[in-house]
């Protein structure tokens, strides 16, 4: 008796929404996890050729932790005119205290797949600075990453 592999497909598929509260969990460990949700890794349906995974907002990206000595030491690169010289660098502390959204969102980014799925993929994520965000009426549901 050979068993059937359940495949998720793009109509089959349903969404939930999470929110994540950021506060003192490293920046490295909250993005991986966040990626695996957002993939769709935590579900017994993944499927790696389809958007299978859930909707995430991130709260308190203002208050994420940064171990060691990355707020000093840790450059954040981005081109900005995509020519020669227009490379502008941050450090992570810097980042941190102007755009932490942007810092999550590139930490999430870099642990998606690249291309068109993962660019899907990332438009799922919602970050903000601080304690509230516009995503009410959803209902998500609250998911503690910091164990």
């Amino acid at each position: 008796m050979q068993r059937q592999t359940t495949l998720a497909k793009k109509e089959t598929v349903v969404h939930s929404w999470y929110v994540v509260d950021a506060t003192d969990i490293p920046l490295g460990r909250l993005a991986s996890k966040i990626a695996v949700i957002l993939m769709g890794k935590n579900k017994p349906t993944y499927t790696p050729n389809c958007d299978c995974g859930d909707y995430v907002i991130v709260v308190n990206a203002g208050k994420v932790k940064l171990t060691g000595n990355h707020p000093e030491s840790k450059k954040n690169y981005y081109n900005v005119s995509q020519y020669n010289g227009g490379l502008r660098t941050r450090s992570s502390g810097v980042m941190l205290k102007e755009f932490p959204q942007e810092m999550v969102e590139r930490a999430v980014w870099g642990m998606l797949p690249k291309g068109r799925l993962g660019r899907q993929m990332a438009k799922k994520l919602f970050v903000y600075e601080g304690a509230e965000h516009k995503q009410q009426a959803q209902n998500p549901v609250v998911l503690d990453l910091s164990k």
